[in-house]
C-alpha cells in the first residue's frame, strides 16, 4: 500500500536509475561468493541421504521435490562438491576413483592409466609445455596406481583426504581441463559447430574458445566439455538433469509425479549397452555425484 504521510517528491530533472553493474564488478561478486563458500564447504563432501537434497526444496518449487521423490527410488545418496566452477571436473574424476577403489577393478584401472599416459605426447603434439601439465598428469596416476592396488592399505577416507587438498585437487582437476582442451582442438571440424550454437558472439576460432571457456580454473562445464572429457579419457557418463521443469502432480511423494531426465555420455569406442561408470546430478549451474541403488 502507498504510503500516505505525504505526497511523493517529485522527480529531480536529470535524475537516472542506477547503472547496471558492470561485468568485471558482476565477476568479481561471483568470486567473492565462491571464497566464501570455499570457507564452508569442502571440495568434496560426505555422503548424503538424498532426502537432505529433497529438504532444501520443501517449502520452494515443489518439481524439484516431486523429481528428487522419484529419484529416490533409483538413488541411494549423493555427495556435494564444492561450487567454485570446477565441480564437473572434481566430482567426475572422484567418482570414477571411488569406484575403482570400491570395485577394485584392475583392468579397468590400467586401461585407465595406459589412457592417461597417452595423452602425455597428445598434449605435447597440441601444443602444451610438458613442464605445465607433467606434475599433474603424475598425481592422477599416482591416485589411480594406489586405488587399485590389490590391498586394504589405500581407504576411501584417504582418497577423500587426498580430493580435498588444494594442491593434489586442483592440479588433477587443471589436467583434466587441458585434456579436455586438447580432445577439443584435435576434433575441431565436430566441436566447432557446437561452439557456435552456444554463443551469440561465439568465439573466432576453437583454439580461442578453449583459453576462455575450458583451460582456465573456475569455467563452468557444459554439454561439450562433457562429451570432450568421456571420449579423451573413455569414460561412460550419467548425467541427471534436476531443474524447475514441467507441471507438478498431485502429492510428492514417490511413485508418480515429475522425474529428472538423463543422458548418457557414451564414448564411441565403448560397445552398446555400456553402463556408465560415474554417475552426477546437475541442478542449475552445479553438479554433484550421485550412487545408484545396487542391483
Amino acid at each position: 500500500m502507498a504510503s500516505t504521510d505525504g505526497a511523493a517528491e517529485p522527480a529531480v530533472a536529470g535524475s537516472e536509475a542506477p547503472d547496471r553493474p558492470t561485468d568485471e564488478a558482476i565477476l568479481q561478486q561471483q568470486n567473492q561468493i565462491r571464497a566464501e563458500q570455499a570457507k564452508v564447504s569442502e571440495y568434496v563432501g560426505q555422503e548424503e541421504n538424498l532426502g537432505a537434497l529433497k529438504a532444501e526444496y520443501e517449502n520452494g518449487n515443489q518439481n524439484f521435490v516431486q523429481k528428487i521423490s522419484k529419484l529416490e527410488e533409483s538413488y541411494r545418496t549423493f555427495r556435494r562438491t564444492r561450487g567454485d566452477g570446477n565441480c564437473f571436473f572434481r566430482g567426475f574424476i572422484y567418482a570414477y576413483l571411488e569406484g575403482l577403489l570400491q570395485s577394485s577393478d584392475l583392468v579397468e584401472g590400467n586401461r585407465f592409466l595406459s589412457v592417461v599416459q597417452s595423452w602425455k605426447a597428445k598434449l605435447v603434439e597440441g601444443g602444451f609445455q610438458e613442464l605445465v601439465f607433467e606434475d599433474a598428469m603424475d598425481l592422477l596416476l599416482e591416485q589411480v596406481k594406489e586405488v587399485t592396488k590389490a590391498s586394504d592399505q589405500f581407504s576411501q577416507e584417504k582418497l577423500l583426504v587426498n580430493m580435498r587438498d588444494d594442491m593434489v585437487s586442483n592440479m588433477i582437476v587443471m589436467f583434466l581441463r587441458l585434456v579436455t582442451s586438447c580432445e577439443v582442438q584435435r576434433r575441431e571440424d565436430f566441436f566447432f559447430p557446437f561452439i557456435l550454437g552456444m554463443y551469440d558472439e561465439p568465439p573466432a576460432t576453437v583454439e580461442l574458445f578453449c583459453q576462455r571457456h575450458v583451460e582456465p580454473m573456475g569455467e563452468e562445464s557444459d554439454h561439450l566439455h562433457i562429451v570432450a572429457v568421456t571420449e579423451a579419457l573413455q569414460i561412460p557418463v550419467r548425467v541427471v538433469y534436476l531443474d524447475s521443469s514441467g507441471l507438478p502432480t498431485g502429492g510428492g511423494g514417490g511413485g508418480g509425479g515429475l522425474e529428472a531426465s538423463c543422458h548418457d555420455f557414451v564414448p564411441d569406442s565403448c560397445p552398446p549397452g555400456t553402463a556408465p561408470r560415474v554417475h552426477l546430478l546437475y541442478r542449475p549451474g552445479h553438479y554433484d555425484i550421485l550412487y545408484p541403488r545396487s542391483g
